[in-house]
């Protein structure tokens, strides 16, 4: 049974003092409702994720009080990917008809924080530095850089790429392009990577109704954008993902390989079929870490991509149109179900200065989240 999207909402990325992160979620919500229009009192369902503004339930409170099934989704920066895969699989089970996917945030300002006791992991691992995130990614890159010939050139290539796609999108927070000696001399954080080469913790939220797509017409008018396929892995042994504690002496395929190639054979189509691609930004080493990855070009060949503008708004594979977790930060419960909002405005032809090219048909997201899992989906018109 296909699943069809028919309402999309989101609130802007960024900072928005005086206002919560379930105020945010709320603003989503309304705004993917009023877009299907439908109400709530028609939602038979909704799966919501946040980590760190407060149980995504209670939106019922101001949304209304309808007695809907509300699961609180929490699966690390996967969690909004995780939120839109419940609601496909409710559907697809043949349970319900139509429901909603959310997620909202509000992150306070700096890296994220993270309690290594928390996540299972000892003390140490926090004496150590390895629970501040970008020295983790500074050494993934710094090894897979060595590994397949990838320079620093390429790193700046994919901030000013992602920035400059930024400045066309509305609800971006960064809307500023940057420069590419901007890029180059900002300060260096953790080695080879610089500030503008990361993402940042932010505020937003995001929401769409998902549907059965036979019954897509009986909901509303708007066109559908169909969910072909939506895949969640964890890591295997022997891959180094975010708070490893150690390397295996034979390394596995990353979990972002083993999603991939599940969405692929689920949607029945190849790499070489997608048209437009959101790929996990967290810095720009894991949108080069992830090309290869999701199936989209061989390890090493990212750099000339960048450089021939391949993966430009009107390249042959468009990555990141709305300007990626760079341009938007990253709201841990929005930030998965903002990439398939970035998908299905490219689907419907309503991305403005960023829609690309062409008429896409087929598109695709892809989030990656401690402690190493990874969500793909796969959408078309």
């Amino acid at each position: 049974m296909d699943v069809a999207i028919i309402g999309l909402g989101i609130h802007p990325f960024g900072r928005t003092p005086g206002k919560s992160g379930r105020d945010q979620g709320i603003y989503a919500t309304r705004a993917a409702l009023q877009d299907a229009g439908m109400a709530w009192s028609e939602m038979e369902f909704a799966y919501g994720g946040s980590a760190a503004a407060g149980a995504a339930d209670a939106m019922v409170k101001d949304m209304g009080l309808t007695g809907l099934q509300f699961v609180n989704v929490s699966n690390g920066c996967a969690t909004g990917g995780s939120a839109l895969q419940s609601a496909y699989m409710a559907i697809q089970s043949g349970m319900f008809d139509v429901g909603m996917a959310v997620g909202f945030d509000k992150h306070e300002r700096g890296a994220f924080r993270v309690d290594p006791k928390g996540g299972g992991l000892g003390k140490w691992y926090g004496d150590v530095g390895m629970a501040l995130t970008p020295q983790f990614f500074g050494m993934k890159i710094q090894r897979y850089m060595h590994d397949y010939g990838i320079s620093e050139d390429a790193l700046n290539l994919v901030a000013v790429k992602n920035y400059a796609n930024g400045a066309k999108n509305p609800n971006a927070w960064r809307r500023a392009a940057i420069t590419y000696d901007e890029v180059a001399n900002s300060m260096m954080v953790c080695h080879p990577l610089r500030k503008f080469h990361f993402c940042s913790p932010a505020e937003g939220g995001c929401a769409m109704i998902l549907c059965r797509a036979d019954k897509a017409k009986q909901f509303t008018n708007k066109k559908p954008v169909f969910l072909k396929a939506v895949s969640v892995k964890t890591r295997l042994f022997g891959s180094f993902e975010v708070f490893s504690q150690s390397q295996a002496l034979n390394r596995a395929d990353a979990p972002t390989v083993q999603a991939s190639k599940a969405a692929f054979e689920q949607a029945g189509i190849g790499p070489e079929d997608i048209d437009v691609a959101q790929l996990q930004d967290t810095e720009s080493g894991a949108e080069i870490m992830h090309m290869a990855e999701n199936g989209f070009c061989a390890h090493g060949e990212q750099e000339s991509w960048l450089r021939e503008g391949r993966t430009n708004i009107d390249g042959t594979l468009p990555i990141n149109t709305d300007g990626g977790c760079m341009a938007n930060g990253e709201p841990i419960g929005a930030s998965g179900l903002r990439q398939v909002h970035g998908i299905a405005v490219q689907l419907r032809g309503e991305a403005g200065e960023r829609q690309v090219p062409n008429a896409p048909k087929a598109g695709y997201t892809h989030v990656y989240g401690a402690p190493g899992l990874s969500g793909v989906c796969i959408l078309s018109n």
